[in-house]
């Protein structure tokens, strides 16, 4: 699958996202220790706000007017507009950056990834999936059409960290059964909630289907729930604590 404009139109579809998308504790706490001790962090792509450090300045990015909105009914300080390819600041302009799970929407990756390291002293932090390892979450049996979606749009992790240019770690994050964040791996215990048309909406590649497709993906699942089908095979994922799949967080220090 070829996507030629990999840009969600959150302006359109982003209504319920700051309700679904929520920042989980445990993520944060990697995030927030991948930050160190930045004083001041440039947040790309920063939709409603989520995973803001409040014990640091931290200035956003959000070229979405319907995101830099949700942001302010959050109570957040107000966001830049402007693109991760033209960030309107001058070199070193922060301790620290970073860019969670935006990056497949931009239009040019590289340039994003070099304008963050150009306007950053130290540690760019990039919160992403890795394409080659969303076969490891059970959605791909029920959903293998979105699969290939996410896959189309994810930029593999090597090509990250070749952009960054600089030592990297690439880190896996594990996602708890309650996570609070709602893309896709969140709900690893908890099916019914793709059943909910808010939920979807909040998870970008529902955009990029064909027409028709999303509502076969989901009589498909909610078959397989009512069937026992689901529970008979992944039931053990609804009291598993903890699932690690394709969530990464890559911390790119300076050169």
């Amino acid at each position: 699958m070829k996507i030629t404009n990999p840009a969600f139109d959150y302006n359109t579809h982003g209504q319920h996202y700051s309700q679904i998308r929520r920042a989980d504790k445990h993520i944060a706490a990697h995030i927030h220790h991948a930050l160190g001790n930045a004083r001041t962090v440039l947040n790309v792509g920063a939709g409603a706000g989520s995973y803001e450090p409040d014990d640091k300045y931290v200035v956003a990015v959000e070229p979405s007017q319907r995101m830099r909105e949700q942001r302010l009914q959050a109570g957040k300080t107000p966001a830049v507009n402007a693109v991760a390819g033209a960030l309107p600041f001058d070199d070193n302009s922060f301790d620290a950056a970073m860019a969670l799970v935006t990056v497949h929407h931009w239009p040019d990756i590289e340039q994003g990834l070099r304008e963050m390291r150009r306007v950053t002293k130290n540690q760019v932090v990039i919160m992403t999936f890795d394409p080659d390892a969303l076969h490891e979450f059970w959605n791909v049996h029920f959903f293998p059409e979105l699969i290939e979606v996410e896959k189309a749009r994810y930029p593999k992790i090597e090509r990250i960290t070749q952009a960054l240019g600089t030592n990297c770690d690439v880190l896996k994050v594990p996602v708890t059964l309650h996570c609070t964040d709602g893309f896709q791996e969140a709900f690893y215990g908890r099916p019914e909630m793709f059943l909910r048309p808010e939920v979807r909406q909040s998870q970008s590649a529902w955009g990029f289907l064909k027409a028709g497709q999303e509502a076969e993906l989901v009589k498909r699942l909610e078959t397989a729930l009512q069937s026992g089908e689901w529970d008979k095979q992944y039931g053990h994922l609804r009291t598993q604590p903890e699932y690690t799949a394709a969530l990464r967080l890559i911390v790119a220090q300076p050169k």
